[in-house]
């Protein structure tokens, strides 16, 4: 890519269109996209106006937002309509949520009618539902047609279509059959009729299913599209694999951001700007700090003891990290497993006794490590290593149990797990490192 990134911006500079477009139709749309996103305003719009129709529409689709914003103003009407007309729905809604609203009014202008309609239907329903990211560009079949019929029906009607590989039966009113492949049809005899081939147990989800539930059946049942009906069961849309992909990496990328303290954004890195950058992460550091003040307060209210065990001060971070890393640990297992469905809340007492006995065998095994560190090399009495290493693991054996507990109780109240995550983990349970360590010492240095 790099060798022929440099070769196009030759043949730009040089203006030798010809040879420009011959390396340019022999590319993948999706690399010829990233390759224009690296030139400026000027030699994108002409180095797109090379690209042969239907193969300019796929490079449009796989641009970022700003970047097709920039083409759409640079196109006349005549170049906005056929870009258009070779989008599939679903693309034209992702593209026209990104866009300023002067833009959206001049692109569903120039959208013929029926696309306009579809539009209209999608944008109406709720962010983040299986009805936004739907496309109603799919092949309908009926329960009486014969193979051959369903063939030449595909034939008319599959041009437009986004994928020709799922059929759907429906009846008059549009109600969900069910569905045929194009391996069954082509296994098939010409004469035999679509009601003893399809499928009658058909996976369908309703308009406003989550997304995240949609990504998730693709990957549960191995779909490669998954019909949306309405409350009726009529089928409004098909959501494809594509747009599953995109959804499972969106919903990846926002647990991330939220495990590691961060409110989420939709751009990438480098085109969120600094002050936005400031807002998504301060509120968060601001609660941690305020909230990290009580193990200050836990601290000085033990100075006495301290004063009297001032060894016993050097010990802290380490009990406190070691009680996070833990807490962190378990706390990503879950929160993972949840997303995957793995446990639900029904599970909560079996990860519990699990998350016990993890504990108890870590605590004990760092433990005896610590104590041997203590003994030869910090060279402190027997009683302090002692006070230290049960502190220790009561400190690991309360981390797992907070970190595996923390996210499964905030998914049944309706909270993102995601949010329970090692910071959250961490602040919790380094208060509580503290107050366990200074009773211990308390209990058994008589301080």
């Amino acid at each position: 890519m790099e060798l022929i990134h440099d070769e196009v911006l030759e043949l730009i500079q040089n203006r030798q269109w010809a040879e420009l477009k011959n390396i340019l139709i022999e590319m993948n749309e999706q690399d010829i996209a990233e390759l224009f996103m690296e030139l400026d305003e000027r030699d994108i719009t002409l180095a797109y106006r090379l690209l042969p129709k239907d193969m300019a529409s796929e490079v449009f689709v796989n641009m970022d937002p700003e970047y097709q914003e920039m083409l759409i103003r640079a196109f006349s009407d005549t170049e906005l309509s056929e870009v258009l007309d070779e989008l599939y729905v679903d693309d034209a809604v992702d593209m026209i949520e990104e866009m300023p609203a002067t833009l959206v009014r001049r692109i569903l202008t120039h959208t013929d009618p029926e696309m306009r309609k579809s539009i209209n239907e999608i944008l109406r329903y709720p962010e983040d539902s299986a009805g936004s990211i739907m496309t109603t560009e799919f092949v309908d079949l009926k329960s009486d047609m014969t193979v051959k019929d369903a063939f030449t029906r595909i034939r008319r009607q599959g041009v437009d279509k986004e994928t020709i590989y799922t059929c759907y039966v429906t009846d008059n009113t549009r109600k969900l059959l069910g569905v045929v492949t194009a391996k069954d049809l082509l296994l098939s005899d010409q004469s035999e009729i679509i009601s003893e081939i399809m499928e009658t147990n058909v996976i369908s989800v309703s308009t406003i299913e989550d997304q995240e539930l949609v990504a998730e059946m693709f990957q549960k049942y191995d779909l490669l599209a998954l019909p949306v009906v309405d409350t009726e069961k009529r089928l409004v849309g098909i959501v494809t694999v594509d747009d599953a992909i995109d959804v499972i990496q969106d919903e990846a990328t926002e647990d991330m951001e939220k495990m590691a303290a961060i409110t989420p954004t939709d751009k990438p890195y480098l085109k969120v700007s600094v002050f936005e950058t400031w807002k998504t992460r301060f509120p968060w550091l601001l609660l941690l700090m305020v909230s990290a003040t009580f193990t200050g307060k836990i601290i000085q209210s033990f100075e006495s003891a301290l004063a009297a065990q001032i060894v016993l001060t050097s010990y802290i971070p380490m009990l406190m990290d070691t009680g996070g890393n833990c807490g962190g640990q378990a706390s990503v297992t879950i929160i993972r497993s949840l997303s995957l469905g793995d446990i639900e809340m029904k599970d909560i007492f079996r990860v519990i006794w699990k998350e016990f006995r993890v504990a108890f065998f870590c605590g004990l095994t760092l433990a005896a490590c610590n104590f041997l560190k203590l003994m030869f090399f910090d060279k402190i009495g027997i009683a302090v290593a002692l006070v230290v290493c049960l502190t220790m693991i009561l400190t690991i054996i309360i981390a797992k149990f907070v970190g595996s507990t923390l996210p499964i109780l905030a998914k049944r109240i309706g909270f993102d797990p995601a949010v329970m995550a090692s910071p959250f983990i961490t602040t919790i349970v380094d208060a509580i490192s503290l107050l366990v360590y200074f009773n211990v010492a308390g209990a058994m240095l008589h301080i």
